[in-house]
């Protein structure tokens, strides 16, 4: 290439000298780029650069070595051949360097493509070498960037003409290599044919011979020197074999006999001809053809066939008269026996055996039971021969050998009649009516027991409709008495609460001083009965909500509430009994709890009533409020947890009934109805929740509120 006068060398001879050495001795190509990328950015000054080979097999360019640029894009970049719009495949028809640039360097280069350079101005170098031909495509590209549009210098052409160098060698390796590849490949495929027997053929597609075996030489080539006879058979034979092949071409077969001539003996060649069609882009559509020789393999092979078959013909009756027969002797529980014309027994199956053979070293007895059994079925079979029918039934009564015992049967016998109509033997079959018999005596017990517990049923069936006509009567007298009483309750709440309420209304007026100042003494006595007072108020309340809560009655408010706002509240309102104690209250209430959708009061209640509890039964610890919101069921827990007394696992069964507690001694140190727990349970259900109960015996309790999020409507 010509060099720039203008453009300084910057390698030394020493650096030139190795650059060839390394790239000569580089292990392939993409190793001499890589040599070759790396010595220019130091000896070139070229800092961003980019290789790229085509590969001919796959009709591509793509990226092998990059310098200053990613090893992930540079093996990323891979172009089509064949896109002859590409720049840079358009580049590898040229000789000469191109500029490629965008934006404001466009000036006199082309537009730039995508590569690993990005926006950058770079030139393309094509990698060939004055002995290749104009027409053909360059080995590859050298891109260039950090020039600017300066052309490159010469020590730049003079490493791409090194490198076009090691790749047209390592082109010339390969196509080496695959010639040599070609050839050993070629000499075994001619000695695999050779090897084979059976003479074997390649013909295009108007019938030219391209390759063939020693076997198929013999048949259809002669030698120079060879007989005029030798001659004319050889012609015979290909005219024979082209026939057959354009034949088998029409009719679509690839199977057909061939007659051809021993050019050698003279003797006639059956051949079965098997044709193949292979498609060949050089060539077109070739045919491989093997001819086997069927000649003494076509007589031999009809014979044995034919041999074989009636072989296989007599052992297949053989084989299912004997099936048949073992069948019908061995399978059968039932004893099975086969008699000549003479009533003698010629073959039977071992359950006919042990009646009519004696074991070894069997008893007189047990041979004499033996041969009575064969008198009494001798005498039936020959009255079977003596008569004109073919089938006989019968009873008959043989015994044990070995144990002596009776066994009745039922004898079913028939004639096997030859073709001719002449009687060959008698098969008997026994049938055992020992089970029939003893089935036949269990169904009259079965059917006598029936008749017993059907009786037996229809007493109890009338004792059971008395007594459920008591229960009914017990049933409505229990009903009518729990509603009496929750109508006494009712009432006499009602009655009771009106005077109470007059007497908390005066208490208080005097506590405070409308009628005038009071003693201490005096304010201390009204004082207890205010609390005294209130207490039977809510003794009565608790009442009254559990008569309401059997009588269907409670009335039921749904509201939209923030569950932290009602523990805030309840702990406000309970303050005064908080500060009585020796307690630390806490509530762990998370904001971000959704809103419930409830009745407030009644959760109010049950929260009030359960912290009051905690209070009371907690002499010192603490007591702690939680709430949760439980996901897959969308219901709201709210529990309360103290470090009281306890509640043992016997106590944990009845401590939600009425007027029950944790406890119930006479000499109890609580207060208390037992009714808060009993009420809590029943407001629970009526908000479609429940209330759960963790405790153990001096470690304390954790009573928890399950409600849903949102109240479902009730049932009237």
């Amino acid at each position: 290439m010509p060099r720039e006068p203008h453009i300084p060398l910057l390698a030394s001879a020493e650096a030139r000298a190795e650059l060839a050495d390394a790239v000569l001795a580089a292990a392939d190509a993409p190793a001499a780029a890589r040599l070759t990328l790396s010595w220019m950015g130091r000896h070139a000054g070229v800092e961003r650069t980019v290789c790229l080979l085509t590969h001919d097999e796959e009709k591509r360019l793509v990226g092998v070595a990059g310098d200053g640029v990613a090893s992930a894009r540079v093996a990323a970049l891979s172009l089509d051949l064949g896109d002859g719009d590409n720049p840079l495949v358009m580049a590898l028809g040229g000789g000469e360097p191109v500029l490629f640039g965008r934006g404001r360097a466009r000036g006199r280069a082309r537009a730039a493509p995508d590569t690993p350079l990005d926006d950058e101005t770079f030139w393309s170098i094509p990698l060939r070498r004055p002995e290749m031909s104009p027409q053909e495509p360059a080995l590859g590209l050298l891109l260039l960037g950090g020039l600017d549009e300066e052309e490159p210098n010469a020590d730049v052409r003079w490493a791409a003409t090194i490198l076009s160098a090691r790749l047209l060698c390592a082109r010339y390796g390969q196509a080496r290599g695959a010639e040599r590849k070609l050839m050993r490949e070629r000499g075994l495929l001619y000695g695999i044919l050779d090897a084979v027997t059976d003479p074997i053929l390649l013909t295009d597609g108007e019938g030219r011979m391209l390759i063939a075996n020693s076997h198929a030489e013999a048949l259809f080539t002669a030698p120079q020197e060879a007989s005029e006879g030798l001659r004319r058979a050889v012609t015979l034979n290909n005219m024979l074999f082209s026939a057959s092949l354009f034949t088998a071409a029409e009719q679509g077969t690839g199977r057909r006999e061939l007659l051809l001539v021993d050019p050698r003996a003279g003797e006639d060649l059956l051949f079965e001809l098997i044709s193949t069609t292979l498609d060949d882009r050089r060539t077109g559509a070739d045919v491989v053809s093997v001819l086997r020789n069927v000649n003494d393999l076509r007589r031999a092979t009809e014979e044995i066939e034919e041999n074989y078959r009636r072989l296989r013909m007599a052992e297949a009756e053989v084989r299912a008269e004997r099936d048949r027969l073992d069948l019908i002797l061995d399978s059968v529980a039932d004893p099975i026996l086969v008699t000549d014309t003479h009533g003698n027994i010629v073959r039977m199956n071992p359950p006919a055996e042990r009646l009519f053979t004696a074991p070894g070293g069997s008893t007189d007895e047990a041979e004499r039971r033996v041969r009575s059994n064969d008198a009494v079925f001798t005498s039936s079979v020959t009255n079977l021969f003596a008569g004109q029918a073919l089938r006989w039934r019968g009873e008959l009564e043989l015994t044990d050998p070995r144990t002596g015992t009776s066994l009745p049967f039922e004898a079913l016998a028939g004639k096997v009649v030859s073709k001719h109509g002449a009687d060959t033997a008698v098969v008997t079959i026994l049938h055992d009516r020992s089970e029939a018999e003893e089935k036949a005596r269990l169904y009259e017990q079965v059917m006598r027991h029936s008749l017993e517990l059907k009786e037996r049923v229809r007493e109890a069936t009338a004792e059971l409709v008395s007594q459920n006509e008591v229960l009914q009567r017990q049933k409505l007298a229990l009903e009518q008495a729990s509603h009496l009483k929750s109508q006494f309750l009712a009432n006499m709440s009602h009655e009771l609460r009106t005077p109470l309420n007059a007497i908390l209304g005066y208490t208080h007026l005097l506590l405070q001083g409308i009628s005038g100042p009071l003693a201490p003494r005096q304010h201390e006595k009204l004082q207890r009965v205010d609390s005294n007072a209130r207490h039977l108020l809510s003794i009565i309340n608790d009442l009254l909500d559990i008569a309401r809560i059997e009588a269907g009655k409670m009335p039921v408010h749904s509201e939209r509430f923030a569950l932290g706002d009602l523990v805030d509240e309840v702990l406000s309102e309970m303050e005064p009994v908080i500060a009585r104690t020796r307690l630390k209250v806490t509530a762990e209430v998370p904001r971000a709890l959704p809103q419930v959708r409830s009745d407030r009061q009644k959760v109010k209640q049950v929260l009030m009533n359960l912290l009051s509890n905690a209070l009371k039964f907690t002499p010192e610890g603490f007591v702690r409020v939680q709430a949760a919101h439980d996901v897959p069921s969308d219901a709201l827990a709210i529990s309360v947890a103290d470090t009281g007394i306890g509640i043992s696992a016997d106590q944990q069964r009845t401590i939600f009934e009425d007027f029950h507690q944790a406890d119930d001694s006479f000499t109890r140190q609580y207060g208390g109805t037992g009714l808060g727990l009993s009420i809590c349970r029943r407001l629970a259900h009526t908000l479609g929740g429940r209330i759960s109960l963790v405790s153990s015996p001096g470690v304390g309790s954790t009573f928890t509120l399950h409600v849903p999020r949102r109240l479902k409507a009730r049932r009237r």
